[in-house]
């Protein structure tokens, strides 16, 4: 059986690392009876992204990384808003490959922890009595809501070392009930990895 392989394209140094280890997890619940390969993402500025051809070109990138898979392109809404941003990225997206995937997190890939903010407490100098804000989605600076969290470790939040080691335990049903673009991500996983199952069993 050949594994199921998914390349992406994200914006932040600290997604290079987490966003592997969260489509393992993911892939872990969704079956893990068929193999799964999660491969290094491109990295890309956002600014850069958006600009025409520029994702056209990252996506072939990632996708001559992952032959026969998919492509997931992840990135942050920042001031836009993902219902609009999200069909017009995968438009641009879908000529390219067709087994793509964008979604947009809302407002940040840190935000999906603030979602199961209870699963990390006492994790990386986090307080040991989070929880998880009303309306996580609306909260504009969730790598400061973090920092503002660390008690022990002089308020800092590294994206580089903190992002992966959070992905790594946060609660992925919690964080579903909380964040609908969590839950978009893995809806639409879900959709991708079963696109993409028939060629693995093959």
């Amino acid at each position: 059986m050949s594994p199921v392989r998914v390349a992406s394209v994200v914006e932040g140094h600290g997604e290079v690392e987490a966003v592997p280890l969260l489509l393992r997890r993911f892939a872990a619940q969704w079956d893990p009876s068929v193999p799964f390969e999660a491969l290094k993402p491109v990295r890309i500025a956002r600014s850069k992204l958006l600009k025409q051809g520029e994702l056209e070109r990252a996506i072939e990138l990632a996708a001559y990384k992952a032959p026969e898979g998919g492509v997931l392109v992840l990135i942050d809404c920042d001031d836009d808003c993902p219902a609009q941003l999200g069909p017009t990225l995968l438009r641009r997206a879908v000529p390219v490959v067709h087994n793509a995937a964008v979604v947009i997190a809302k407002s940040e890939f840190e935000s999906w922890f603030l979602a199961a903010a209870e699963s990390i407490a006492g994790h990386r100098g986090l307080r040991d009595d989070l929880t998880t804000p009303q309306d996580v989605e609306s909260i504009r600076d969730a790598k400061g809501w973090l920092k503002r969290q660390m008690s022990h470790r002089a308020n800092t939040y590294s994206e580089a070392l903190d992002q992966p080691a959070l992905a790594a335990i946060f609660d992925i049903t919690a964080a579903r009930g909380s964040s609908d673009s969590f839950d978009k991500l893995c809806r639409e996983l879900s959709d991708l990895f079963n696109r993409l199952r028939p060629r693995a069993l093959q």
